[in-house]
């Protein structure tokens, strides 16, 4: 619709995780390192945390596509608290074919596996995202797995990400056996400011636009206040700010119209509204009300209803 208009070879915003347009903010970079120093090191469990939107998925899928060849990775994607048969999903995501329905077999059949790649100097290494959905249940059950580990030879490493209500959940007194095996973990947090606005025209550069400053340092602003500094947020804020752009046929995204975009949203009942605010959001709202006169914190004006006196 508007890639045409500002140039872009496809949507610079797309809120499908795309590891081609991956921004290695300064956390984003540790996070990668603390997941690459897991592998190499062979962490028995590693943990990575951060809030929806954050890019947990992005840095997996940009992991995947980096990965030793001696290592062999099973993905469970959407882990969910109605698992059923952990074992099976295990197997499902190395593609180990079985017809057993026991846990026991199933069990059997995964051991089998590991030691055959262990074998051939492969490690097995298990991903699951989302895994702040899994029950106390089922992450004992991955506590188990891991006890096929014997002595100094690992087997199997596995990985979690979730958001941080998986960080209360390992905490548990029930937990606490899985929790001390946690060798490696990292909670991402959201953008600052000046991340922010790199991230922003980082995406516009891999889009082939031909102007990084498509939108301008107000609209940034109101970017990062509104959205927390939370990629995927960011993203729908300025996907929907070039829509609006390209239907008013401007060539540089403004605070006006950058205004227009949050109160819509927010007035649509599902993007988030502010309600408190950090000392970096407060410091940014001051500046933009100091030199364009603007609060970034608006009321809504009701509508206004034509009178009518006669059909």
């Amino acid at each position: 619709m508007y890639t045409e208009h500002y140039g872009f070879t496809e949507k610079p915003f797309s809120l499908t995780p795309d590891p081609s347009f991956l921004y290695l903010s300064k956390q984003h970079k540790m996070a990668m390192t603390m997941l690459l120093y897991g592998l190499q090191s062979q962490a028995g469990v590693t943990v990575i945390s951060g809030e929806v939107g954050s890019g947990k998925t992005t840095l997996i899928r940009e992991i995947l596509n980096h990965m030793d060849d001696d290592i062999n990775v099973g993905l469970i994607s959407n882990a969910h608290n109605s698992f059923g048969n952990l074992l099976q999903w295990v197997l499902m995501a190395f593609d180990i074919k079985s017809e057993a329905t026991d846990k026991a077999t199933l069990y059997r059949v995964f051991v089998d596996f590991l030691i055959k790649e262990y074998a051939n100097n492969k490690r097995t290494v298990l991903i699951i995202d989302e895994a702040q959905n899994i029950d106390i249940e089922t992450l004992e059950e991955l506590r188990l797995l891991s006890n096929i580990n014997a002595d100094k030879h690992l087997v199997l490493q596995l990985v979690l990400i979730g958001q941080p209500e998986l960080l209360e959940t390992l905490q548990l007194h029930e937990l606490r056996q899985l929790a001390q095996r946690v060798s490696v973990d990292y909670k991402l947090k959201p953008l600052g400011y000046r991340e922010t606005k790199a991230y922003i025209q980082h995406r516009l550069i891999v889009a082939n636009g031909n102007n990084e400053d498509l939108f301008d340092k107000y609209a940034m602003a109101a970017i990062y206040y509104h959205s927390y500094g939370v990629p995927r947020l960011i993203n729908t804020l300025c996907d929907f700010a070039l829509v609006y752009g390209f239907a008013e046929n401007a060539r540089q995204i403004h605070l006006e119209l950058m205004i227009d975009v949050i109160k819509d949203k927010q007035q649509g009942g599902v993007f988030p509204v502010i309600t408190t605010e950090n000392k970096e959001q407060a410091a940014v709202r001051k500046l933009v009300k100091e030199q364009k006169g603007i609060d970034l914190v608006f009321g809504y004006e009701e509508e206004q209803e034509e009178d009518i006196t006669e059909l």
